[in-house]
């Protein structure tokens, strides 16, 4: 607690001059002229000053203000103290934080009073500053800190600005009273406090839109550390901690470079957005990294400022983690209550946490990883404890190269993948305390390196750690129900460790330029040859890594009904095992990029990938299936459930006639009994709309039979859009009478089916009206979401080489914005050219969409013709 004015050199005196007491009478609009220039001064020494001393320049301007109302409202004339609790109390106040305040009274307030204070803080308000005040006496700020740990805070950092100094002095030996909070109370709350935080941000501290504030890392975990401390040893400053050896002056200049590097990103936040913000949204990502001085040339200086953010908060979370654990094992906990087991002569188990017993034993690289393969082998261990952590942090520094040029280190790395238990605690471990990073030099390029974008939602080596994790998962019996398929490939495959190691390498390659999947392939072959590993499982290694995209790609941007689309993809993959392989592999990736774009529509199309793809091995990929046969099997299941609903076989068949082959070749037998049954019932002299209340492959079908017309795919598609569904499969099939079968998969904006009964029926009836229209209705395009903005993706149009002859496969890379579908749709039907299918895929802010068409004779494009669709396409979407 600290009642002394801040001061700082640098602020220039007419800003102080100008506030000061014995000068005239300032209005407010006197005083906001004043703040608007002090804030431009702020910005514009930004690059070239200290941030503590800026921190402190605006406490000092602000206390300035504060006085001058102070005498002008009279509120000196009262027994009534004005001091700074908080960050304001600190002397810490960015350029829009909020400006916590308490003003001290007697027991009592009279109306007098009352009114001047009212009429100080409504000024405070006018002046544009974000004030935070209570007005209490002595007797209700100890009630309400007794209460509330968070008041209790505040008023550690009390600082005193004005008024009547004896009020001050009266509650300031009061809050060192063990009645006010005692020490291990204060650490228990604190501790509680830090948990719900983190939680909060559901543990993660690697999202790339993190708050500067509240995230696992962030500020707020430096300053528990200094109050938690503080409360103990009444120091007023981190340095004063060195002095009780709660710090070591490394861990103090660590914290200290941690916190000025967090403090001049939020400081240049609060100037970018223009408010108090502490979210560092992507829309502001760009200028910030501008403001501190990383170069504004695209996307590389939001990557380098998060680069080095990522790796501050690491270092941050493990010094939290390590202090807070030091004070309740060296102040709170007495050691003879400890429970103390031996491990071995080098290791021993003090209350669940692994210690060692020599604090020279990392001076033998080798033991370092050694202790990571105790934690997996004793499941009783819970975690490292504070005296090894100190101890594995220095060590790890001192080391000339990487773990991983030590045989006796790459023997045991090798026992920690292959065991039960390795890729649990230990491997967390191993993350949380950049042992990965000290063991392969190469996971330490990829640390905390981002991609700024929005389909990426971690770091490169969060990521990668994700994957790991779930494939570890799918080993685990207790999770057998999330991934069945995944679950049941893992457990009966011999040597998992091949898959594990896929997952270490597949990204490993990224930010190096060039391919990275290539280039990961080099490095995993490298390793795995130098781990001993065979030359088979070496080469499956390399193979899993440069081809861990195939399997989504293929998934999500082909038709995985088409045969070809299968043998091109089996000759590939080659034989079973790899396919088993890359599906947990890419199953596992998948949800570790993102899991907010998991869903079971994706989920369902890798798995009827993996099936027909294990088909086609079954039945030889050199002996395709007969179009025929399978026309014939498609049409026999159907018309078997078609009976079973008493449909008449002569109107089916009848049905069928008007039909091209293609149609059951496309549609499951199920999908076609459906659609026939509620066709023959149907009136054809107006659209039929089904929307299916039963999820297909996790996503919604809405199915349209109509008299066929120019504009129904792009007026179906503009409709949809305006319902905020994602369409991310469509198949169009014209009938030899003139009638088109349009089918859509959808999700909602949450990427769920659709659920609502009511809602799909309404939505039927609205859509079969539109589609009763001649012109398409111009219905308003959504607008474009917040965090889109700041984005900018390079428009592609490629051609796709295909074996049917009589249609060609366009590829449209793009930004994902609102109306892209019914733009490129509309062109299509100008151009007067055929959709006969669409995958619709977004990546993030990039949407990639593949469409098989052909022109209005239903032949392939000619280069002529593509040239000319590619033109327009941009001319349209640019």
């Amino acid at each position: 607690m600290t009642s002394h004015p801040v001061s700082v050199h640098i602020v220039p005196p007419h800003f102080i001059d100008k506030l000061a007491i014995s000068a005239d009478f300032l209005s407010t609009r006197d005083i906001c002229q004043l703040s608007q220039s002090f804030n431009t001064w702020l910005k514009d020494v930004f690059i070239d000053n200290d941030i503590n001393d800026l921190l402190s320049a605006r406490a000092v301007f602000v206390d300035a203000i504060l006085k001058k109302l102070w005498c002008q409202h009279h509120l000196d004339e009262f027994q009534i103290t004005l001091i700074a609790v908080g960050g304001y109390g600190r002397g810490e106040l960015h350029p829009q934080s909020d400006v916590d305040i308490l003003l001290l009274t007697q027991e009592e307030v009279d109306l007098e009073l009352e009114e001047k204070i009212s009429s100080f803080i409504t000024q405070l308000w006018d002046i544009k500053l974000d004030i935070g005040h209570s007005v209490r006496s002595i007797k209700e700020c100890l009630k309400q800190a007794v209460n509330e740990v968070t008041v209790a805070t505040n008023l550690m950092e009390m600082r005193q600005i004005t008024g009547n100094e004896t009020l001050t002095q009266q509650l300031t030996p009061l809050l060192s009273e063990d009645v006010f909070w005692t020490s291990e109370k204060f650490f228990i709350a604190k501790c509680k406090e830090q948990e719900d935080r983190h939680q909060q941000y559901r543990g993660a501290a690697y999202t790339l839109e993190p708050n500067l504030k509240a995230n696992p890392g962030g500020l707020r975990d430096i300053q528990t550390i200094a109050w938690v401390a503080k409360r103990h040893f009444s120091a007023d400053s981190l340095e004063e901690l060195v002095e009780h050896n709660y710090l070591y002056p490394n861990e103090f200049f660590e914290l200290l470079e941690s916190q000025d590097y967090l403090w001049r990103m939020r400081f240049a936040l609060h100037f970018v957005a223009g408010r108090s913000e502490n979210r560092l949204l992507f829309d502001y990502q760009a200028d910030v990294a501008k403001m501190m001085g990383f170069g504004d040339e695209g996307k590389a200086p939001v990557e380098r400022m998060m680069k080095r953010f990522f790796r501050i908060i690491a270092r941050v979370t493990e010094l939290n983690t390590m202090l807070l654990q030091h004070f309740e094992q060296a102040i709170i906990k007495k050691p003879e209550l400890s429970s103390i087991s031996i491990i071995n002569q080098d290791f021993e188990l003090v209350d669940k946490l692994i210690n060692t017993r020599n604090d020279r034993i990392f001076m033998r690289p080798v033991k370092m990883i050694e202790m990571f393969l105790i934690i997996a082998q004793e499941p009783g261990i819970k975690g490292i404890h504070s005296h090894t952590m100190r101890l594995l942090r220095n060590a790890r520094r001192r080391l000339i190269s990487g773990l991983i040029d030590y045989a006796e280190c790459r023997r045991m790395f090798m026992a920690i993948i292959r065991h039960p238990r390795g890729l649990g605690l230990a491997l967390t471990l191993m993350h949380r305390h950049s042992i990965i990073s000290s063991y392969l030099p190469l996971w330490r390029n990829i640390a905390g390196q981002m991609q700024f974008d929005l389909f990426h939602a971690y770091s490169v080596d969060e990521h990668s750690y994700r994957v790991i994790k779930n494939l570890h998962q799918f080993s685990q019996k207790e999770h057998n129900h999330k991934f069945p398929l995944c679950s049941k490939i893992v457990q009966k495959i011999r040597k998992p460790e091949v898959l594990y190691l896929a997952g270490f390498f597949h990204d490993i390659g990224k930010g190096r330029g060039g391919d990275h999947a290539k280039l990961g392939a080099v490095d995993a072959l490298t390793f795995c040859m130098s781990h001993q590993l065979s030359k088979h499982d070496s080469n499956m290694v390399a193979w899993l890594v440069e081809h861990h995209l195939l399997m989504s790609v293929t998934a999500q941007r082909r038709d995985i009904n088409d045969e070809n689309v299968i043998r091109t993809f089996g000759e590939i993959v080659r034989d079973e095992a790899h396919l088993n392989y890359l599906y947990c592999l890419t199953v596992a990736d998948m949800r570790g990029t993102n899991e907010s774009l998991w869903n079971n529509w994706k989920a369902n199309l890798l798995e009827e990938l993996y099936f027909n793809t294990l088909s086609a091995f079954r039945h030889g990929l050199e002996k395709p299936v007969e179009v025929r046969s399978k026309i014939r099997e498609n049409q026999q299941q159907a018309l078997s459930l078609l009976s079973k609903n008493n449909v008449n076989e002569q109107s089916i068949k009848a049905l069928w006639r008007e039909f091209r082959i293609d149609y059951f070749l496309r549609y499951s037998p199920e999908q076609i009994a459906r659609q026939c049954e509620n066709i023959i019932e149907h009136n054809r002299e107006k659209p039929l709309v089904l929307i299916s209340p039963i999820p297909y492959r996790g996503g919604t079908e809405v199915f349209i039979f109509t008299k066929e017309k120019n504009n129904t795919f792009a007026n179906t598609v503009s409709f949809l859009v305006t319902k905020k569904l994602s369409i991310h499969d469509a198949k169009i099939i014209t009938t030899k009478t003139g009638y088109t079968v349009n089918t859509f998969v959808v999700l909602d904006s949450r990427n769920k089916p659709l659920r609502e009964r009511f809602y799909t029926k309404e939505m039927s009836q609205t859509l079969v009206d539109r589609l009763q229209q001649i012109d398409i209705c111009d219905l308003p395009e959504p607008k474009l979401a917040r965090h889109m903005k700041k984005f900018k993706v390079p428009l592609r149009v490629n051609f796709i080489k295909i074996h049917a002859k009589n249609r060609t496969m366009i590829e449209i890379i793009a930004l994902d914005r609102p109306g892209l579908l019914s733009n490129i749709s509309q062109v299509f039907l100008e151009a007067k050219v055929n959709i006969h299918s669409a995958k619709i895929t977004t990546f993030g802010e990039k949407a990639d969409d593949v469409f098989t068409i052909s022109t209005e004779k239903d032949d392939a494009l000619t280069n002529e013709e593509q040239e000319a669709l590619a033109l327009r396409l941009t001319q349209e979407i640019d």
